[in-house]
């Protein structure tokens, strides 16, 4: 069983929401059965999932041990940038799942990996072996997957302390006049639609992107975004939030868009510190063809 141990920094917090800002992967639901289950104690004791907690309270967390894989292999072609008997990076194309879910059960990235290495970790659970972060289906890019719980603890340790780089390019909607800039605002889901997530103070996480412009078209804004964050749909929200949603976006953009299937939104680069060797590792992968086509069409039509 995997124990995380931490200390609180500030006053007032309840400690459900204190431990689900851990790992986007980790639902406010889950750690409140957690606690229910004598999973967290505060100070050596069993606490309620309301207690308030208070700066320099000790947090000791015990994740449950994953249930029985049971998710087919299924072989792939995987564009693999970087493998060693600890981590994998992987370039994801769009429209692949990252992990099974109801309806999605196979040909999954999970799938793949399966069949490609055997020893991914298992500290997520069933249906997500091996699974650091995660990208929105119709998002392109890099992934960091961890082959095995040492690999894993460590991957997901420098995801909450802010020190993976993660940078996104998109193409929005709008002329965004300015040339940088930092979105700091809370997301948690949508109260009004369950399956979209916004920005709200009532039940958000904190939430960090930085964005700077590469590209000004006539109706559309080329930027890089870099997450502090890795809130669920974070980019896509938040660059809704400021008036400049993501072209193609199927659940927070306008329907009339650019010809391109899903957001226009690829993890292009992905940087962290190996979990064993300590060495800063950092790999960037191009723009796939169609959203190298549709940027294409925009600066010929300039």
């Amino acid at each position: 069983m995997e124990v995380i141990q931490f200390t609180i920094e500030e006053d007032k917090e309840r400690i459900d929401k204190v431990i689900a800002s851990l790992n986007e992967e980790w639902s406010r639901s889950q750690v409140q059965q957690w606690i229910k289950d004598g999973l967290v104690t505060v100070n050596g004791k069993a606490v309620k999932a309301n207690y308030k907690c208070s700066a320099g309270d000790a947090v000791v967390v015990e994740l449950p041990e994953p249930e029985p894989l049971d998710v087919e292999p299924e072989e792939m072609d995987l564009d693999i940038y970087y493998e060693d008997a600890d981590v994998l990076v992987v370039n994801k194309p769009r429209g692949m799942v990252v992990h099974p879910a109801p309806g999605h059960m196979r040909g999954t990235l999970v799938n793949g990996l399966l069949a490609h290495c055997k020893d991914l970790s298992g500290i997520n659970g069933v249906l997500r072996p091996g699974i650091v972060h995660r990208i929105d289906k119709d998002t392109s890019g890099l992934l960091m997957v961890a082959k095995n719980d040492f690999a894993h603890e460590s991957l997901v340790n420098q995801l909450v302390n802010k020190t993976v780089t993660r940078k996104y390019k998109a193409i929005v909607h709008g002329v965004i006049p300015h040339d940088y800039g930092t979105i700091d605002a809370p997301i948690g889901r949508d109260k009004h639609d369950r399956q979209s997530m916004a920005v709200t103070e009532e039940n958000g996480k904190e939430a960090v992107t930085h964005f700077r412009v590469l590209e000004r078209f006539d109706k559309f804004t080329f930027i890089e975004c870099q997450l502090e964050t890795g809130r669920t749909h974070q980019i896509r929200v938040h660059m809704k939030y400021i008036g400049y949603p993501l072209a193609g976006d199927p659940k927070y953009g306008p329907k009339k868009t650019l010809p391109i299937d899903g957001q226009a939104l690829h993890a292009g680069v992905l940087g962290f510190t190996h979990p064993r060797t300590g060495e800063y590792l950092e790999f960037e992968a191009p723009l796939p063809k169609e959203f190298q086509h549709v940027l294409d069409m925009l600066r010929n039509n300039r």
